[in-house]
């Protein structure tokens, strides 16, 4: 059975950055071996199920130097980084050597010894896996160039950009189809069926490691996409799909272990029905910070069964900083809506201090900046709230002729037994009024003290009241309510 709840909150930590600043501040060598205890007490404290060490695995001497020598990256770097220095550059670690923990930061043991101070304490261990390519130093690139997409002496002198030659082979660069390719990796060929039983016997070791895999990119593996991107230069198609076949493999040994898939142009249906437990949802994230109230609605909307295996984010590291795009204000209520909504969560560090500097995940060091100690109160008042369990519904919401503001306020329900929660959400820059309808029938006679959640306020209303007209609010710009109450 699987230990994962079905609505997780996962903590995104860069592994480097963490224990990097952990031993400047303990003046002393921090790995994953010898994490202070009032570290991982910290952790356990803030409401996460489950913590996501984003690169552990042994990064790339080659892709180091292939970096460095790229004029684009080394800027963005810099920016990111003013006082970069060359030491900084620690690796990709999208761009794997060996699915092996990196010695400099605790090595196998020292993640066994993380992963064992997790469970202590109640939390969950996530890890990543990149499907689609390995660094150019990877054991598989000599040892079985069969499991590469190929290239030509012609090929590689006309578009040397596109492709590697590593030793007497000619591999083409990692890349997805609407950008060019990535310089410091090799392709993977997804319908190679050695390829196929290494990925297997790699996840079965990484599951032996962790609870679960967050996956890189995953839809560039998907059939149709990988036949599309690379022709036929990947062969005939295999009959089985990639992940379904991966997936299922490693599900027979390890039912608990979870599949999370980073997912883009809309392909989280099709691999949810692949197997995976949560992918991510890149639709709401780009509904709450461009479009309006009532396409925010229309994606909260979708079947159950489907947006419960979503996974709701507001950053990660491949996304600009949450409150580098969001005013703080607006970001609050766009937390309430995605945290709050079913489905897995996904927290960044240093999204809840208010951090703005997306740092690359090259690098091994980030930029000091100021917290945010509101923001920060908010999300532990946020994480600590809880609300996702038992049967979540979206609610519809009335207003008047002359007075269509009701339009902005989201609003869903959760009812646990006799514990029942309101969530409503003005995500608009103006105040808003309406009815709130409830689904809830059996809420009796007398008066009922809402409790608000985050802001510790409490209301008293009329159970009939309730039950006929609804709950009737009156939000300012991006303001909320998170009730609570208990029949």
């Amino acid at each position: 059975m699987s230990l994962w709840p079905k609505h997780p909150v996962i903590y995104e930590i860069n592994a480097w950055t963490w224990l990097h600043e952990l031993s400047k501040r303990y003046k002393k060598t921090i790995s994953l071996a010898n994490v202070p205890a009032a570290e991982w007490d910290d952790l356990a404290g803030r409401g996460f199920d489950a913590v996501w060490f984003m690169g552990v695995w042994e990064r790339s001497p080659k892709g180091i130097s292939i970096a460095l020598n790229n004029p684009g990256l080394m800027a963005d770097f810099r920016q990111a980084l003013p006082d970069m220095k060359k030491e900084d550059i620690v690796g990709s670690p999208y761009c794997i050597r060996n699915y092996t923990v990196d010695p400099r930061l605790g090595g196998p043991a020292g993640l066994a010894a993380a992963r064992a101070q997790l469970k202590k304490r109640g939390l969950l261990l996530l890890l990543d896996f990149v499907p689609n390519h390995v660094a150019p130093d990877h054991p598989w690139t000599t040892e079985h160039p069969e499991y590469f997409i190929g290239g030509t002496a012609g090929e590689l002198a006309q578009n040397p950009g596109h492709f590697l030659q590593i030793g007497k082979n000619i591999i083409a660069c990692g890349r997805d189809p609407y950008f060019p390719p990535w310089p410091d990796v090799v392709q993977l060929n997804a319908f190679h069926p050695g390829l196929r039983r290494a990925v297997k016997d790699t996840l079965s070791a990484i599951a032996r490691q962790a609870d679960g895999v967050r996956c890189d990119m995953a839809m560039l593996l998907v059939r149709d996409v990988f036949a599309e991107t690379w022709g036929p230069k990947a062969g005939e198609k295999s009959a089985e799909e990639y992940w379904r076949e991966i997936i299922s493999s490693v599900k027979k040994d390890f039912p608990g272990f979870l599949f999370a898939a980073e997912a883009y142009w809309d392909m989280e249906w099709e691999l949810q029905q692949q197997g995976f437990d949560y992918c991510y949802d890149k639709r709401l994230y780009d509904r709450l910070l461009h479009e309006l109230p009532e396409n925010i609605r229309g994606r909260l909307s979708a079947e159950y069964s489907y947006q419960e295996k979503l996974l709701r984010f507001l950053e990660n590291h491949d996304e600009p900083r949450a409150r580098a795009v969001f005013d703080r204000e607006q970001e609050k209520a766009a937390a309430v809506v995605a945290f709050t909504a079913p489905g897995a969560k996904l927290i960044h560090e240093g999204q809840a201090a208010g951090k703005k500097v997306r740092l690359p995940v090259f690098l091994g060091r980030r930029p000091i900046e100021e917290g945010d100690s509101e923001l920060e109160r908010f999300y532990q008042a946020l994480l600590a709230a809880k609300l996702c369990a038992g049967e979540w519904q979206m609610c519809e919401t009335s207003g008047w002729p002359d007075n269509q503001t009701n339009q902005n306020i989201l609003a869903w329900t959760w009812t646990d037994g006799k514990n029942r929660h309101i969530v409503a959400v003005n995500y608009a820059a103006r105040q808003s009024q309406g009815w709130v309808r409830l689904p809830w029938a059996d809420l009796g006679a007398g008066a009922l003290e809402l409790k608000d959640r985050l802001s510790g306020q409490s209301f008293e209303r009329e159970r009939r009241d309730l039950v006929e007209n609804g709950l009737y609010v009156d939000l300012p710009p991006w303001q909320y309510h998170v009730l609570s109450f208990t029949l």
